[in-house]
């Protein structure tokens, strides 16, 4: 059980609320006899450094409070200097710590740090950058960046979102790519290539979960064919739970990827955040590589 923890902040998360958050925090903590050294930040810009500082804390424990994003970024120094990550639940859907059964309630994912039951779960890496849920080129990151002008236009965030998608869907969304998945070389016209660090659920109520972080491989989803209307009826297929049915739909299991564009440079989403890289990308999955703490098992 460890004394002391350092903490990342996010509080710009979806469900923190300020200097309240981190008194709520640190009440937390203190409940289950943990002191709590807490780093805040408010952008991208101070989470490097935030993140830094906290590493450098004579703590094994490093704790990211925020959504995916913030999370992502932690885990990535954790997996670096061999700590130990835990999560605090703080963001709009937090992925990571659902598929790690971590509770959503502040005050019992406290406790469960401070039980302190530690797995080896796997991290996958792009481009030099480690990411904890999905990657992808295509369709999502351009998304991201056309909704990111919108609002900076005045728009709020879903409105940009469906401003976003209608002027992607007015021009041809679909690219060539070449994948080598380990060696086996694949040539697809498609709108999508998603890339997430072990296997992603397809079934309506529970697409875009994962019973395991702990296979070993990079699962990889694509659409083949199809134009706007099979693009169209491919996310008809997803809201009913039937996209594995598609014909189009493709999915493949690797431990090496690499991707190549025509462009050069390409828009890569990594766990919802999105930066230039250059064209082929080259993925890996880490199997283990990564020690986060889970709740306990029932005896």
């Amino acid at each position: 059980m460890p004394t002391k923890v350092a903490i990342v902040l996010n509080l710009n998360a979806g469900s923190a609320n300020g200097g309240d958050q981190i008194q709520t925090i640190s009440d937390a903590f203190e409940k289950v006899g943990v002191t709590a050294e807490i780093h805040q930040v408010k952008d991208g810009e101070q989470l490097s450094k935030a993140i830094n500082l906290a590493a450098d804390c004579h703590t094994e424990t490093l704790v990211a409070a925020g959504g995916d994003g913030t999370v992502s970024s932690v885990a990535a120094k954790v997996a670096e200097t061999g700590k130990i990550l835990g999560v605090l639940p703080l963001g709009t859907l937090n992925h990571f710590s659902k598929d790690l059964g971590i509770p959503q309630d502040l005050n019992e994912a406290a406790k469960v740090i401070a039980d302190h039951s530690v797995k080896q779960v796997d991290v996958a890496e792009v481009t030099g950058r480690y990411f904890i849920n999905n990657s992808s080129i295509g369709l999502y990151p351009q998304l991201v960046r056309q909704r990111e002008l919108q609002q900076r236009l005045g728009r709020g965030k879903w409105w940009a979102a469906f401003w976003a998608a209608l002027r992607l869907l007015r021009v041809s969304p679909f690219q060539k790519v070449t994948l080598d998945l380990d060696g086996k070389e694949l040539r697809r016209k498609t709108p999508f290539v998603f890339v997430g660090n072990n296997c992603y659920e397809m079934d309506l109520y529970k697409i875009g979960t994962r019973p395991r972080l702990d296979e070993g491989k990079l699962s990889i989803y694509l659409l083949r064919r199809g134009g706007r209307a099979g693009l169209f009826l491919l996310i008809l297929r997803t809201i009913v739970g039937r996209l594995r049915q598609s014909k189009d739909f493709e999915e493949f299991y690797a431990t090496r990827l690499i991707v190549e564009t025509r462009k050069r440079r390409v828009l890569v989403a990594m766990d919802g955040e999105v930066t230039v890289a250059e064209s082929p990308l080259e993925y890996r999955i880490h199997p283990r590589k990564l020690r986060v703490i889970v709740p306990k098992e029932k005896e």
